[in-house]
């Protein structure tokens, strides 16, 4: 099912996002849902907050696959990388934001089942913008000129 997404000023966007506790059919739902919403609106990630749901959950669909995180956790971050972002929830506009260029994150998979994966250049990029997200950290509080997407 195709979800709303949520925009800019709704308070859900600025909670912190409780641990997923339960494994169960309504995780799954719920993260099916949002990779069917990620695809239509044809997005690189998207975190249940923005479709309203405070969940410690995020979907990624980048050139190296597609990845469901949940209560994910950063390992370590390295380097440097800095560049334009935009957001579902923050539709005609985009900024310049100051993101690592490496990072490592464990997190759990829809089962409960713990993961790692290192995420390099965009991928890291997604990454850390979403999992901003449960912490309701939007990347217009980080970002320099934040413009209308046709600039």
């Amino acid at each position: 099912m195709i979800r709303e997404i949520v925009q800019v000023g709704d308070p859900v966007l600025r909670k912190r996002c409780e641990p997923v506790n339960r494994f169960d059919g309504e995780l799954a739902k719920l993260l099916d849902d949002m990779k069917e919403t990620l695809k239509k609106a044809e997005g690189a990630g998207l975190a249940a907050p923005q479709v309203g749901v405070p969940l410690r959950a995020v979907c990624v669909d980048v050139p190296e696959g597609y990845f469901e995180l949940v209560n994910p956790v950063f390992v370590w971050q390295k380097g440097e990388q800095y560049g334009a972002e935009g957001c579902l929830s923050v539709r005609g506009k985009a900024g310049n934001v100051r993101r690592p260029e490496k990072v490592k994150v464990i997190f759990y998979d829809r089962k409960g089942d713990r993961y790692s994966l290192v995420a390099r250049g965009f991928f890291a990029r997604a990454v850390c913008h979403e999992l901003d997200h449960l912490d309701g950290i939007l990347y217009i509080d980080k970002a320099d000129g934040v413009r209308d997407e046709e600039d």
